[in-house]
């Protein structure tokens, strides 16, 4: 687990939500406070004493009603006097005015989120599998809660009669429960039937029961479980239990169907009508028809091999949570400008979520986690052999000829005095081909770099002056103001783009080059499409910009754009056409003259 982390659980608290949210939000608090971590839950005070009140024998049956308060926020003061690292929403819909305070606060994490804000939280975990066309960073009930008991796998024992459990959770607002029991109990078949309920109500031919906390451990034991689309209809999934669901609204019966499931999709009023109970009842007799109950397994084995739950479980929530660290700005990292709460995001993948800045279109990138690498000798030798073909050494007389091509391109925007070497700075320098050509053209070079091996290399084997370090910290102000600054590839690492370029403004002399180089989201792969393109973006690359944008950011730090040079030409990657190789010359003709390279080079001068 990662260092612990002060986390705000937000469940959904109100009534006829049900009982699904507070009890996620519960286990979830505990099992990050197992952890190690600084965990709290979030309870108004408006609403406190209800939700004790209407969960009453669900907190004394857990024990979550002893140490619990310790851990309990109900009041705002008590929100703003903490510094959160994150916060998890579990409200079911989240209203616009609650989105704008949490969101105000700290990165947003939404579970099972369905509400009008969803496109526009920082990241989405959708335990539950939504609609179609629901994006989430990432779908996985294999990380609910899940029973320990499960039914052994091969042919099932017949029972007769029918051992059926009956359960739709802590609130059954539109009395399912006791609808359905009633129907069951009614049948010749005379089925064993077991109702979980908090109504109170006796129905003869039926053991009802209140509410189990630890409900889910009985699901093995039964030939059917009935409820609807739910974390108890996933649970039960995971048990190898066949699962029928009655949805109490088209909403659910939608959800249930996509997943797979078997549901009586009735609506809202289910037993309105005599009419529609007897449609009901024609469904129920199903139950009891041969082969029905062993085509609801055959479902229940397909919903857990397409969401992974067929085999042990490897990672629960609160383990997956404890592991999280977040990273989510709240202005863009480019222009410096508030991305506002209206910001939506432009696509998520399972640790990553991509916003566009809607004043200086930079995208940028969210991240869950950190990136899987860091920068150490590997990165240059083995992760550059599978990008390029060849370590980075092996590449070093190509890269020497790249940065001559540029250093005549900067010498046009430098003094132009024989006398005189222009100092040029290059940050990222990794093992020094650039510095090498920039010696041997007459300048003056120096780079920083935080790979120890690399700056070795440039100090000991090239003889030329390197610090290891992260501009701006790492380089020497001694040495400086530069008459050149360079990143190649660079700029898109730094979390803080627009700072470093104010920085580079500062250390230049006037008139001084700032020359790099970057991907481009508006070269053929971009246009081909663009989610495919974020999705094998690098996870080290932070922002992502384009030729068209550039000029209005560099402006606002004291940079005038003299040269944009658009590189990285691959005809092989347009659609279609590319793959034959007799138009090889033709698409790279179409794609330098309407500049659809992947990357670009950019000149400037400071102001």
């Amino acid at each position: 687990m990662s260092e612990a982390k002060t986390v705000l659980i937000v469940p959904s608290c109100e009534r006829d939500r049900g009982g699904g949210h507070l009890r996620r939000s519960l286990f979830l608090l505990r099992a990050l406070e197992e952890g190690g971590g600084d965990s709290y839950i979030w309870i108004s005070e408006h609403h406190k004493d209800d939700v004790f009140l209407r969960f009453k024998k669900f907190f004394e049956n857990t024990g979550f009603g002893k140490g619990f308060h310790a851990r309990l926020i109900s009041r705002i003061e008590e929100i703003n006097a903490k510094k959160w690292d994150y916060i998890i929403l579990d409200r079911f819909r989240t209203s616009e005015k609650d989105f704008a305070f949490w969101a105000s606060l700290a990165p947003i994490i939404g579970i099972d989120e369905g509400g009008p804000c969803r496109k526009r939280f920082d990241f989405l975990i959708d335990l539950l599998p939504g609609l179609k066309g629901h994006t989430a960073n990432l779908s996985a009930p294999g990380l609910l809660p899940l029973p320990k008991n499960r039914k052994p796998t091969g042919r099932q024992a017949k029972n007769k009669p029918l051992n059926i459990l009956i359960s739709f959770g802590a609130e059954d607002s539109k009395g399912l429960g006791p609808s359905t029991a009633r129907l069951l109990a009614s049948h010749s078949s005379s089925p064993i039937l077991t109702l979980i309920s908090n109504s109170g109500e006796e129905i003869p031919g039926v053991h009802v029961t209140g509410l189990i906390a630890d409900l889910k451990e009985m699901l093995a034991e039964y030939d059917l479980f009935i409820t609807h689309f739910g974390i108890g209809a996933f649970e039960a999934v995971y048990a190898r239990v066949p699962v029928l669901l009655v949805s109490p609204t088209d909403y659910h019966y939608k959800l249930s169907r996509n997943a797979g499931f078997y549901s009586i999709g009735m609506g809202r009023d289910l037993f309105l009508t005599e009419a529609q109970r007897l449609g009901v009842r024609r469904e129920f007799n199903k139950i009891f028809k041969a082969g029905f109950l062993a085509e609801l397994q055959k479902r229940t084995e397909r919903i857990a091999l397409r969401y992974g739950l067929e085999g042990e479980q490897e990672e629960d929530l609160g383990s997956f949570f404890g592991d999280l660290s977040p990273d989510s700005s709240k202005t863009c990292p480019a222009c410096g400008e508030s991305a506002g709460t209206d910001n939506q995001v432009l696509a998520r993948f399972p640790e990553e979520t991509y916003r566009r800045c809607e004043r200086c279109g930079v995208i940028y990138l969210n991240r869950l986690k950190p990136p899987p690498f860091g920068y150490d000798e590997e990165y240059f030798f083995d992760f550059y052999k599978k990008q390029y073909g060849k370590t980075y050494l092996e590449d070093f007389p190509n890269l020497i000829q790249m940065a001559k091509r540029r250093l005549k391109i900067i010498k046009n925007f430098t003094v132009n005095d024989p006398e005189v070497k222009p100092k040029v700075l290059d940050i990222g320098c990794a093992y020094g081909p650039f510095m090498a050509a920039s010696e041997e053209m007459g300048f003056s070079p120096c780079g920083v770099d935080p790979i120890e091996d690399a700056v070795r290399y440039v100090n000991e084997e090239l003889g030329l002056k390197a610090w290891q370090g992260f501009f701006p910290s790492g380089a020497k102000a001694e040495d400086g103001p530069f008459d050149a600054v360079t990143l190649w590839f660079v700029l898109e690492h730094f979390r803080d783009p627009g700072k470093i370029l104010a920085e580079i403004n500062r250390v230049l002399v006037p008139g001084g080059v700032l020359a790099f180089s970057t991907p481009s989201f508006k070269g053929i792969s971009g246009r081909k499409g663009l989610g495919a393109f974020l999705k094998n973006s690098p996870a080290d690359h932070l922002t992502v910009w384009s030729p068209g944008i550039t000029g209005k950011i560099l402006q606002k730090y004291g940079f005038k754009v003299r040269k944009i040079v658009v590189s990285g030409h691959h005809p092989s990657r347009f659609p279609f056409f590319g793959r034959f190789t007799k138009l090889y010359r033709p698409l790279l003709s179409i794609s330098r003259f309407f500049r659809l390279g992947d990357t670009f080079e950019v000149y400037c001068t400071k102001n």
